[in-house]
């Protein structure tokens, strides 16, 4: 299962959960997996945790959702 199918199913039986997603794949690839949308927060990686942290703040903050 990919991480936009856990995501879908998830969101299903609790709608306000917020996500990051992340990947190690080219950005293109990701894009082409339906991740990559405005309403997403996406980090690749490798990524530093302030990085990692900023993500979820905005996420937090912004009430980004899958």
């Amino acid at each position: 299962m990919s991480g936009r199918e856990l995501a879908d199913r998830l969101l299903a039986g609790r709608p306000d959960l917020r996500t990051v997603f992340m990947s190690g794949y080219p950005a293109d690839t990701v894009v082409r997996h339906g991740v990559a949308e405005p309403r997403v927060d996406f980090i690749q990686k490798p990524f530093v945790a302030d990085d990692l942290a900023a993500a979820i703040r905005r996420v937090v903050v912004a009430g980004v959702r899958a």
